[in-house]
């Protein structure tokens, strides 16, 4: 301080007031960098750090220089490494599983019923590769978004003449088909990044496809196939989880436990040879001629070179040799090794450990739920932010109008619930009754209990009365049946069920 006061004496010699406020200023930039180290300890620099390097680009920059690594590291763990598929394949039957499915809220039930016709006529025709469903395409984009990060659809609409009901179809494309090289800024302020083309408001316009997958065998770098066109964004459906905002591409899931799932595999490699090495059972001569290996000797003059051991064999050695056998280290460890290790893979893909390796040696029925309910509470919210939102609804609006264009519907607005797959419960009993008592309470509709269960609440109760109907003319009674059954299965009064019946 006294270093500074004559510093400030020498700039304001005279004005004591300016040389109090510069030390008061100063003091108070002190004290703020005090508080940010004593806060942000990962923005010190010094020894700890110094070999962590960062970048300060955005997102979309980040993805064009390691989008195409990560995808194809990602597929070959797939492809090769039986936990990366369980992960896909984990992902793929929880988010879809048997099918998002739509439910029409149209001003009249016949018209819901003509809707929901036309929708399962269309689901069974929608691929335009002939291969599968709707929900099946569901399947596919899922797992394809999980492994590569991302995935196209094209909507293509088809002649009248096609044969099809609803005259749409849709192919599922992987994000190879975009051309990366279109790359530039375009006349009136939009540009193309990736591929994918921008107006000057900053909406997509456009994707750039190759109309062959460029990876193809089928494809040359010099035919004209290779060339990509141009796809107005209305037909293209573009499936990613974005994780910052302006990010315009997805990256592979896989990408914080890439290089440990490949550690891993290494590791699991390198404990086998040693187990095979482990298990062969080796013998070393000392001090032997050169050329020389052990030697059973038959007589004095006859020697003969042993190269394989058999059951009781007895083998005598020349005077002045010896043999050592090789005894190689064991170690332990190895599963609590992995273990941990997929603790750490499993978290890196939103995973429990259980659903990722299908180990379940380590949980009772509590621990096991608990974890089962943060993971459906994040597929809960991958449902309905990510593939209901990207997917379901623009293939829904796109149906609609042109089923509306066909004539087969009139106009106007159709709005529809989406009714993801029912989770299996861990306890059914216990589930189901916490359920009935929610909809006693007044807590949840029926017609909301039975669409958590995976069905149509108007199918449902259609299905109940007609079957009703039959019961009461057969004059049958179930304890299943509340309107003539207690909660205990016993049979009410008669003249409640008369009542009933009239």
């Amino acid at each position: 301080m006294k270093i500074l006061d004559r510093v400030l004496a020498e700039i304001w010699p005279e004005n004591t007031i300016r040389r109090i406020q510069a030390r008061m200023a100063l003091a108070q930039a002190n004290a703020a960098m005090n508080i940010m180290r004593r806060e942000y300890d990962g923005a010190k620099t010094g020894r700890r750090t110094d070999g962590w390097i960062t970048a300060g680009k955005d997102a979309n920059a980040e993805i064009s220089t390691a989008s195409t690594r990560l995808r194809n590291r990602a597929r070959d763990l797939v492809r090769n490494n039986p936990f990366a598929a369980k992960a896909v394949i984990t992902y793929a039957a929880s988010m879809v599983g048997s099918g998002i499915r739509p439910r029409p809220k149209a001003d009249s039930k016949a018209l819901d019923a003509r809707i929901t016709g036309l929708w399962e006529d269309f689901s069974n025709q929608c691929d335009a590769d002939g291969r599968t469903n709707f929900y099946g395409l569901q399947t596919l984009m899922v797992r394809s978004m999980v492994e590569s990060g991302e995935c196209l659809l094209q909507m293509i609409s088809r002649p009248a003449s096609s044969g099809l009901t609803v005259p749409l179809q849709l192919r599922v494309l992987e994000a190879d088909h975009l051309d990366v090289t279109r790359d530039r800024n375009l006349p009136g302020g939009g540009f193309i990044q990736q591929g994918i083309e921008f107006d000057g408001s900053g909406s997509r316009v456009a994707y750039w496809l190759y109309p062959q997958h460029p990876g193809s065998a089928t494809t040359s770098s010099t035919s004209s196939a290779i060339k990509s066109i141009r796809i107005p964004a209305s037909d293209v459906i573009h499936l990613f989880d974005r994780m910052r905002p302006g990010q315009n591409r997805g990256v592979t899931w896989f990408a914080p436990a890439l290089l440990r799932m490949r550690d891993l595999d290494d590791y699991d490699e390198a404990e086998l040879v040693r187990k095979k090495i482990e298990a062969c059972f080796v013998a070393f001569v000392v001090n032997a001629d050169p050329g020389q290996v052990m030697t059973q000797v038959k007589n004095a003059s006859d020697e003969k070179r042993v190269e394989s051991f058999e059951p009781g064999m007895i083998s005598y050695l020349p005077p002045g040799k010896d043999v050592r056998f090789g005894s190689p280290a064991s170690t332990s460890g190895y599963v609590e090794y992995m273990r941990w290790h997929f603790h750490a893979v499993s978290a890196a893909m939103g995973l429990t450990y259980e659903l990722l390796t299908g180990d379940l040696s380590q949980v009772n029925y509590s621990s096991l739920r608990a974890g089962l309910i943060e993971f459906r509470r994040r597929i809960d919210a991958m449902q309905r932010q990510l593939l209901i939102p990207q997917l379901c609804i623009p293939i829904w609006n796109r149906f609609l109008t042109t089923a509306q264009a066909a004539g087969l519907i009139g106009s106007g607005t159709i709005r529809t619930q989406w009714t993801p797959p029912r989770f299996e419960a861990v306890d059914p009993q216990k589930d189901t009754m916490g359920e009935i008592l929610l909809i006693r309470a007044g807590l949840m509709s029926l017609a909301e209990g039975i669409a958590r269960q995976g069905y149509d609440p108007d199918i449902v109760t259609a299905e109940f009365a007609e079957m009703n109907k039959v019961l009461d003319q057969l004059g049958l009674v179930l304890d299943t049946d509340p309107r003539k059954s207690t909660r205990n299965g016993q049979q009410k009064p008669l003249e409640n069920t008369n009542a009933n019946h009239d």
